[in-house]
C-alpha cells in the first residue's frame, strides 16, 4: 500500500478560459494562463502559460498560439492535452517528484454536454490520468468558499469565469436549479475593445484591453472609491497615427452594460426558478459572488440593486473553485455527486 501511494499522486484541477490552476495537498502548485504557444510547422511545443501568454498578438507565422478553452469547454482537443500534460509536468518539476498514476478531479461548467465532457475526460486521461473524476464548477465553488453544501439550507453561487457564467443554487448535496450562460471576462474583454475601436477610432489588442479592464473596469459608475484613469495608446484606425486616449471607469461600466444586464437576467431567472423554501434561505444567507468576474468593482452593488438581495464577493474569488475542487479530491468516497 505504502509502494501504491508512492507512485500515485492525487491533483485538482481548474480547467479554466482565462487560467489552468492544479491543486495538491491543498496547495496551489500551479496557476498559468490557459494559452499553448506551437510550432506551427511541426505542432512542437514552444511555451505554455505565462510563457505563451506575452506571445498573444505577437507572433510570426511559423509559431500558433491557441487558447484551448473557449466558454468554458474545450474548443481544441490536441492542444488541450498538451497543456495539461505540459502543467502536470510543471508540477512535478516543482515538487521533485515523478508519478506514473494519477487521480484527477477536474471542474467542468454546469452546462456541460455529454460531448464536452467527454472531451475534458478524454483530455485528462491522455494526459495521464488513472482515474478521472469531474465536479460541477458552482459545487466546487460553494464548497471553495467553505459552505456546507450537503446541509438542508439552500444558497446560490454566481461564478462568473473567463468563457461562462454559472448561477446555481445547492442544497442536500445537490444543484436544485442552474443555469449557464457564455457571458463572461472574455465578452467584457472583447466589449471594451469595441468600445475603444468605435468611439476613440483607437486599435488595441485583447492583451491591452484586458488591462484596461483591471485598471479601470467597473459594474456602476458611482463607485465609493474609484480607480485612477487608465491611458490607452494605440495606433489610429484611419491613418495609423499613435494616438492617445484617456479612459475612466464610468466609460467602462457604460460599455459593459449590455453583458452585465445579460448576467442580471440570469440571476433574475434563476432566482423565479428557485423553490420557495430556498429562496427564503437565499434571501437570508445572501448570494455568492465567485471567478474573476467577482473582482469587477461595483458589480456586487449592482446586482443587489437589481435583485434586493445581499451579494458577497468570496475571500478568494479567482481559487475558489480550484479550492472547492482540491477539497472533493480529498473527499470522493464522501461527495456523491462526483462524476466518474
Amino acid at each position: 500500500m505504502g509502494l501504491f501511494s508512492f507512485l500515485s499522486q492525487e491533483i485538482a484541477i481548474d480547467l479554466g478560459t482565462a487560467n489552468t490552476i492544479i491543486i495538491q495537498n491543498d496547495k496551489v502548485v500551479v496557476d498559468e494562463p490557459s494559452v499553448v504557444a506551437l510550432d506551427a510547422h511541426t505542432s512542437e511545443t514552444v511555451a505554455i502559460g505565462n510563457q505563451a501568454r506575452p506571445m498573444m498578438g505577437r507572433v510570426h507565422p511559423g509559431i500558433r498560439v491557441v487558447r484551448p478553452m473557449k466558454d468554458g469547454v474545450i474548443a481544441d482537443f490536441k492542444c488541450a492535452e498538451i497543456m495539461i500534460r505540459e502543467m502536470i509536468k510543471m508540477m512535478e518539476k516543482k515538487n521533485h517528484f515523478f508519478s506514473p498514476s494519477l487521480k484527477i478531479v477536474v471542474c467542468i461548467p454546469s452546462g456541460c454536454t455529454e460531448v464536452e465532457l467527454r472531451a475534458v475526460r478524454d483530455s485528462a486521461e491522455n494526459a495521464g490520468g488513472r482515474e478521472v473524476y469531474m465536479i460541477h464548477e458552482p459545487m466546487a465553488a460553494a464548497i471553495g468558499i467553505g459552505l456546507d453544501v450537503e446541509a438542508a439550507q439552500g444558497n446560490m453561487i454566481v461564478d462568473i469565469g473567463g468563457g461562462t457564467t454559472e448561477i446555481a443554487v445547492i442544497a442536500l448535496g445537490g444543484i436544485v436549479c442552474d443555469k449557464s450562460i457564455k457571458v463572461a471576462g472574455d465578452v467584457f474583454t472583447s466589449k471594451i475593445q469595441e468600445f475603444i475601436r468605435s468611439e476613440f477610432n483607437i486599435k488595441i489588442g485583447e492583451r491591452t484591453a484586458e488591462e484596461i479592464k483591471m485598471s479601470v473596469g467597473a459594474a456602476i459608475p458611482d463607485l465609493v472609491n474609484p480607480p485612477s484613469e487608465y491611458t490607452v495608446c494605440g495606433p489610429h484606425m484611419v491613418n495609423a497615427i499613435p494616438c492617445e486616449q484617456v479612459i475612466t471607469h464610468a466609460a467602462i461600466a457604460a460599455c459593459l452594460d449590455e453583458p452585465l444586464t445579460q448576467i442580471e437576467n440570469a440571476v433574475q431567472s434563476a432566482l423565479e426558478n428557485t423553490p420557495p423554501e430556498l429562496y427564503s434561505d437565499i434571501v437570508s444567507n445572501g448570494i455568492w459572488l465567485t471567478g474573476g468576474g467577482a473582482l469587477l468593482r461595483g458589480l456586487a452593488e449592482r446586482l443587489q440593486r437589481r435583485t434586493g438581495i445581499r451579494f458577497k464577493v468570496a475571500e478568494d474569488p479567482l481559487h475558489s473553485v480550484a479550492h472547492g475542487t482540491g477539497i472533493a479530491l480529498k473527499n470522493i468516497d464522501k461527495f456523491q455527486f462526483l462524476i466518474r
